[in-house]
């Protein structure tokens, strides 16, 4: 296995929509010394075909509210997650699943996109109808993308993606992993700031460099 950097987190996670100029940053800094991304969907809300309810869509706009005191990232609080809207983070991982499987520079692009669309311009991602519009900003020809998106194949390697961060215990994102030899080592569970973690990240660089 290949030395890379691989980031678990959810395209309508709003502790990664926070996280995201860091992660930028940490993705470029990693890029710059030869250590490619690898992108895995941690699967937040999956299954649930009940809409909001009021109490819960207070409590999640109350939780947007703090990543945005604590970030400065942009949200649309007016008429966000109106009524019967399902927040089912399945359809946006799997669409970035499905823009891996054609190339991982994409579906980075293709996180910014989504997020950018959820967050700040209240858009709902959940609708194949919108993944497919932004995977063609990104890059992707709009039906190929499509036809994969809706593919058993991409219904299957999204479950795998969330099984396997469910195997190794992680719960919270965004988190952030250095992979050297098949070995994981952990740099962030959670949001921190830029200035915490490149350092962390220049020493693990620096040690995979010179071994």
């Amino acid at each position: 296995m290949s030395d890379r950097l691989l980031y678990i987190m959810d395209p309508m996670c709003s502790w990664c929509w926070g996280f995201a100029p860091v992660a930028e940053a940490l993705v470029q800094q990693a890029r710059a010394s030869g250590f490619p991304l690898h992108l895995v969907m941690g699967g937040l809300r999956t299954g649930s075909g009940a809409a909001l309810d009021p109490s819960t869509r207070r409590y999640i706009l109350n939780h947007w509210q703090a990543v945005h005191e604590a970030t400065g990232q942009p949200f649309r609080f007016d008429d966000a997650l109106p009524d019967g809207f399902v927040y089912d983070t399945e359809p946006a991982c799997r669409a970035v699943v499905t823009a891996r499987s054609f190339d991982e520079d994409i579906a980075w692009a293709l996180v910014k996109r989504i997020q950018e669309a959820f967050y700040r311009d209240g858009r709902d991602v959940t609708q194949a109808s919108v993944l497919a519009e932004l995977a063609e900003q990104a890059g992707l020809p709009r039906i190929e993308f499509a036809e994969a998106f809706d593919s058993a194949a991409q219904l299957t390697d999204t479950s795998a993606d969330f099984a396997w961060v469910q195997d190794l215990g992680i719960a919270g994102f965004p988190t952030l992993l250095a992979e050297r030899n098949g070995q994981l080592a952990l740099l962030t569970n959670g949001y921190q700031s830029l200035d915490e973690l490149s350092p962390l990240l220049g020493r693990w660089l620096e040690r995979a460099v010179s071994a």
